[in-house]
């Protein structure tokens, strides 16, 4: 292919590919913000949304030196992204909680890095019509709605913007060094914008590789000669050590970051445990059904879930036969875009194919993003070899390039609506995945929250049916049982709650549980045998405390009353605690006391009327009166 600067380009050439650039960019926005206008009617999801905007009170301090130390020191949903929390704070600034705000900035993102893509290719390559195809593809492609219409996956567009413009920043680097301009400012800005990346998501480890297939191609650091003996390029060549040697400030800051990712991901207890030869399998089949999602984009889902097992053996070898076949094709081709393409494809999936299993998911279209630019770049220039080699005229390929543009941009506006809201979003990941816990868990979360108690807890039942409840996760779902007048099931539920715990603390507070569920099923007896064994396991457990100091009060006792109330509040003080504690204390004659207990209640309640229900409420179910 043609370098950018093989010869020189008279000025009335380079004015008239500015405004084409100029104009096509402005094309490749009006594109994409037409095709993915839809997700401004779209709302939040429970899908990470809660954690990272809506339900984040680190957002609502503004830029505070206590919210910026949080976004460094955080690692809140097992990641460390300061850049990122800055931008969702800032959306809350501008929008509150408004979520076309939060879509329109992802898209505008999205937008953003569909132009760097084109002038990027554009400009390294000298070559516009395949750079265009590559930016087209990627701006539609209906695998990235995730990365745009999940407002938690800001990070995702965010990382790439920062990706993209450290390419621009280090082929302007090669370009000023060939010309004896070498900068330690022109590194050191490479090496800032990749370090902001990796602040928004730290999936962009890989750029330093990127950086030396760059060098191979376009940018052709590595030398080419013609059939004469010149150089191709009038990029000064370098040895591959010089290369390498060159990336090493880059490589440390990819180091760094896997290191803080590991500890984040360990502390969120995301790193899921699986055998080697089950996430090596897992990752072979994963690359092919990418390559899948490329060609065919259908049944896409927010979480494809990971079997947790060995897969068939025919799978795995044969995913592992295409995956060599494609790779000897690429490097037998002696088409240098073939093998950077393939090799970007591969490369930039590595953190993230599985081979450190994170969260539950086999694969997930959001890893996709930057990867798939390779395959983009293997099919456009491909094609525009294979059209230069037999004299086809660009304008029959237009119509073809247009026809499947528009297929793409109509499956990117049917894939946003399943984008609309928590219920729609696993209502179809259903129906196009099989065994998926996380979303039948998912839709029971959106249906209890508007109160369809029956279907909610239907779909726990199907979670559960999969085997893939923790016991905190069991006891959540008996307090939903509870809370809406289902005691025996909720009994059932704690009790294997019980036996699935693994660890003192798990276990006291699942039979802590279970003493209220009994208390509420009038069985005092075993509420009372639970609340022991409760204690048994762990001394400090607050609902079994308050739970026996119930009982003591119950049985006239209100010294223990107040003695395991009053423990209970120091280990975990809440509203209800404290009035119930004001209870126990009026009973024992302690009058003082028991107003400083009221008046510590209403100091921390957020709504001291429902918490004094929801007292009345617990005294009336363990048959106390309250004065």
């Amino acid at each position: 292919m043609k370098s950018s600067s093989a010869s020189p380009v008279p000025d009335r050439f380079r004015d008239f590919r500015e405004k084409r650039s100029t104009i096509l960019c402005l094309l490749l926005v009006l594109v994409t913000l037409a095709f993915y206008s839809p997700v401004v009617h779209n709302g939040f999801t429970n899908f990470d949304d809660n954690g990272y905007v809506t339900e984040n009170p680190h957002l609502r301090e503004g830029f505070t030196w206590s919210m910026l130390k949080w976004a460094f020191t955080s690692r809140d949903d097992a990641n460390w992204h300061p850049l990122t929390w800055f931008s969702h704070a800032l959306d809350y600034r501008l929008f509150k909680l408004n979520p076309v705000g939060t879509h329109y900035v992802n898209l505008l993102f999205h937008a953003a890095n569909v132009v760097l893509l084109f002038l990027l290719l554009e400009i390294a390559t000298g070559s516009t019509w395949p750079s265009l195809m590559v930016a087209a593809w990627f701006a539609l492609h209906p695998i990235n709605v995730e990365s745009v219409a999940w407002a938690a996956e800001r990070k995702n567009v965010l990382s790439m913007f920062f990706f993209l413009l450290t390419l621009h920043a280090y082929r302007r680097y090669v370009r000023k060094s060939s010309a004896g301009k070498a900068s330690i400012g022109r590194y050191a800005l490479v090496a800032v914008l990749f370090a902001l990346g990796l602040m928004a998501k730290p999936e962009i480890i890989t750029l330093p590789f990127v950086l030396l297939l760059w060098d191979y191609w376009p940018l052709q650091r590595m030398g080419q000669r013609s059939s004469d003996g010149r150089w191709t390029s009038d990029v000064e060549p370098r040895s591959f050590t010089f290369l390498v040697l060159e990336k090493v400030p880059l490589l440390l800051l990819s180091a760094g970051s896997a290191v803080i990712t590991m500890i984040a991901q360990k502390g969120g207890h995301a790193i899921r445990a699986a055998s080697n030869w089950v996430r090596f399998g897992n990752a072979l089949v994963a690359y092919v059904r990418y390559l899948g999602k490329l060609f065919w984009p259908t049944r896409l889902a927010v979480l494809y879930p990971h079997l947790g097992r060995f897969l068939p053996p025919w799978q795995i070898i044969a995913s592992a036969a295409i995956l060599l076949a494609l790779t000897v094709l690429a490097l037998r081709s002696r088409r240098r875009y073939l093998v950077v393409g393939w090799f970007w494809f591969l490369g930039t999936l590595v953190p993230v194919i599985g081979l450190v299993q994170v969260g539950v998911q086999a694969m997930a279209d959001r890893y996709a993003y930057l990867s798939f630019i390779g395959i983009f770049i293997c099919l456009a220039w491909g094609v525009a070899d294979a059209a230069g080699e037999r004299k086809i005229s660009p304008v029959w390929l237009a119509v073809p390039a247009v026809v499947i543009l528009t297929t793409l941009g109509m499956l990117t506006r049917r894939q946003i609506g399943y984008w609309y809201d928590g219920e729609t979003l696993w209502k179809h990941a259903l129906s196009v995945t099989d065994d998926n816990y996380t979303a039948h868990d998912g839709l029971a979360q959106v249906l209890a929250k508007e109160g369809r108690v029956d279907d909610a807890i239907a779909q726990y039942r199907a979670a559960e049916a999969l085997g893939a409840y923790h016991s905190s996760e069991m006891v959540s779902i008996a307090i939903f049982e509870l809370a809406h007048g289902r005691v025996q099931d909720a009994i059932e539920q704690l009790q294997k709650a019980v036996d699935a715990a693994d660890d003192n603390a798990s276990r006291a507070n699942a039979l802590g549980c279970l003493g209220s569920a009994f208390m509420q099923a009038d069985d005092i007896a075993r509420a009372r045998i639970s609340y022991g064994a409760a204690l048994e396991q762990n001394p400090d457990n607050p609902i079994a405390l308050v739970g026996a100091g119930l009982l003591a009060e119950r049985d006239g006792d209100n010294a223990s009353a107040v003695a395991q109330i009053s423990r209970a509040m120091k280990v975990e003080p809440t509203d209800v605690g404290y009035l119930l504690l004001a209870q126990a204390l009026g009973r024992a004659g302690e009058v003082a006391e028991a107003g400083n207990a009221q008046v510590q209640a209403e100091r921390i309640s957020h709504d001291i009327s429902q918490a004094r229900r929801s007292a009345a409420q617990i005294l009336d179910t363990d048959g106390i009166p309250n004065d």
